[in-house]
């Protein structure tokens, strides 16, 4: 009886939360951390860790969808990865190519229309791994609802550090001039096709830190970070709500200075462009959160209006 309250409870909890988000990320990447930790906490094989992660990483794409996410980054092998034992490196990649295989096939991603995109040194992986990949994109390739990219043998810096190449060896061979290079360019060459910029990284398993995950789109777009310290395999869709409201406080938060700072303006302005500065703040206002949006008088004070 207690169990079926708390899950009763729980799911109540999960529509409230879900009804109340009025502008989420669109952009949500996930450093999947804990898989082995979760094994190693209940006696068995790091490969069983995994195992249940993928079905995490299953679950989360209806999660996304539920909230309005279009485009889920999850983080599935590293480049220090590889420093892995190589049984369990082998193990991993075998789910990776077997999971790739599922996903491209499965209905439920082509009934929302996922487009299923690998991000990283591809070289890298073994052959059976890329081939998998190729097999995935070929397969949802055409749809654009919905955005999945996995990346593996992946390395934030290593990544960069390929883009700042590939744009030298450009501009040494006369193929691009140095006043052209520009953020476009740049993304062109981190990636076969373009990533949103994230908004919001979640990172499971305790630890807090971004380890080196997408500083382009990520930290260059000041996304929110949301850290749980659920394993991989436990995380919940509660818990990825907490996360959803962790990036919407943080807007709400960037909203509310941004109406500080215009009424800070208004305040430093002269009698005759008083009315400007009142256009302004009405324009600062109207994109403020409901609950933020106060009135204002001629001396610059804010007056909630009465309960």
């Amino acid at each position: 009886m207690g169990g079926w309250l708390r899950s009763r409870l729980q799911a109540g909890y999960e529509r409230h939360v879900c009804d109340s988000i009025e502008d989420g990320p669109r952009h949500v990447a996930v450093i999947q951390d804990g898989n082995r930790r979760y094994a190693r906490s209940r006696g068995v094989d790091p490969s069983a860790g995994h195992h249940e992660g993928a079905e995490t990483t299953e679950a989360m794409l209806r999660w996304c969808d539920d909230v309005g996410v279009r485009e889920l980054t999850v983080y599935a092998f590293s480049t220090e990865n590889f420093d892995r034992p190589p049984e369990e490196r082998e193990a991993l990649f075998e789910l990776i190519a077997t999971k790739l295989r599922e996903f491209a096939d499965a209905e439920e991603v082509h009934d929302r229309e996922v487009c299923i995109r690998a991000i990283g040194d591809r070289q890298r992986l073994p052959d059976h791994v890329r081939e998998a990949i190729v097999y995935a994109e070929d397969r949802t390739g055409d749809y654009d609802r919905f955005i999945l990219n996995v990346a593996l043998a992946y390395g934030g810096r290593t990544q960069l550090l390929g883009a700042a190449r590939n744009i030298a060896r450009a501009v040494d061979d006369g193929e691009l001039a140095v006043d052209d290079i520009d953020l476009d360019r740049i993304e062109t060459r981190l990636y076969h096709r373009p990533l949103r910029d994230v908004d919001l990284i979640i990172r499971t398993g305790g630890d807090e830190r971004t380890s080196n995950f997408l500083p382009w789109h990520a930290n260059g777009n000041e996304a929110a970070v949301y850290f749980s310290t659920a394993y991989w395999p436990e995380f919940r869709k509660i818990d990825f709500l907490r996360g959803i409201r962790t990036y919407a406080a943080r807007e709400t938060s960037w909203r509310r200075s941004r109406a500080r700072r215009a009424v800070a303006l208004l305040r430093a302005m002269g009698e005759t462009e008083l009315a400007d500065a009142h256009a302004i703040l009405a324009r600062f206002r109207t994109s403020s959160p409901i609950g933020d949006r106060s009135t204002t008088t001629d001396d610059g004070e804010s007056e909630r209006p009465a309960d």
